[in-house]
């Protein structure tokens, strides 16, 4: 008889259970209340303060309103934000956070993943004994002619990271002109002139990457360029029973103009003209010249 059951921490069921724990098949029934509890927790809003000073040198910090849920990536995105830095690539920062031990005096620096939680972090030790400050990654300066995308531009050059995609470099630009056209509209080109060579980017490369490794010297460079609009998918050919196709052989043709319309007859004040259809051919009424069908 099982008596001490608990759900694996790594199952996604909800019927998965661990024999190893210890815990009363009694709590089992408070699985949506806690599962609640998690979610009610990651909406919960605190105050973290960062320090930027490498956005600039008048900069000393900023203090952000974010929930416990709140990603690190999207942390250095608002900051980006409160301070207008629209050319700016936000793959370029991370955050670090500084954690002191005040029992034995030491100050331990934690780089944090695009995907931690500060305000979680945060709540893990005693308030103003962890710092997170704004860190900035190695990089380069890519230079790109943009007037596909603003004809009064030639080109722009953007300070960005080594896992920065093209993708994500079209989204800076099209943020800098306060473009609303997605990014699926344009794609980044490498062009060679001299040796009259172009390559279309995939949205996964990496364009530093890809700058790096010109000759030097050389006059390549990025392009950007609008994507040729797809036309609609022809309609499906539906499937014709031999009966009615046979039918619609039959009819007469629709080629020339207004014989899709019909009337049962024509009157005027003085005379009532009769049709003059006659199938399979159709002729006209010779005496009103009318294109119009008669029944």
């Amino acid at each position: 008889m099982l008596k001490h059951v608990a759900v694996s921490p790594h199952r996604t069921r909800a019927d998965s259970v661990s024999l190893s724990s210890s815990a009363s098949c009694c709590s089992l029934g408070s699985l949506d209340h806690r599962h609640d509890s998690v979610t009610d927790l990651s909406q919960r809003t605190t105050t973290i303060k960062v320090y930027a000073r490498c956005l600039r040198p008048d900069i000393e910090y900023k203090t952000l309103s974010v929930t416990w849920g709140t990603r690190a990536q999207e942390v250095v995105s608002t900051l980006l934000g409160k301070f207008r830095m629209r050319h700016r690539d936000p793959r370029l920062f991370y955050l670090s956070m500084e954690v002191r031990v005040r029992a034995a005096g030491l100050r331990t620096t934690l780089v944090l993943d695009d995907d931690a939680r500060p305000a979680a972090l945060q709540a893990c030790h005693p308030k103003g004994y962890s710092k997170f400050s704004l860190q900035m990654r190695p990089g380069g300066l890519v230079k790109i002619y943009d007037s596909a995308l603003m004809s009064s531009s030639q080109y722009k050059c953007i300070l960005t990271s080594e896992r920065t995609t093209a993708d994500e470099l079209l989204a800076i630009l099209l943020h800098c002109y306060d473009s609303t056209e997605g990014v699926e509209r344009f794609s980044l080109y490498e062009v060679y002139p001299s040796q009259e060579y172009e390559r279309k980017l995939h949205p996964d490369d990496l364009p530093l990457l890809v700058q790096r490794a010109w000759p030097p010297e050389s006059d390549c460079h990025f392009r950007v360029r609008r994507n040729p609009r797809v036309p609609p998918p022809p309609p499906a050919a539906s499937v014709v029973a031999p009966h009615a196709a046979h039918l619609a052989s039959s009819l007469p043709s629709l080629d020339e103009p207004s014989r899709a319309l019909s009337a049962l007859s024509l009157e005027s004040d003085d005379k009532r003209y009769s049709p003059v259809y006659k199938f399979p051919s159709i002729t006209y009424c010779q005496e009103t010249k009318n294109d119009y069908l008669y029944i």
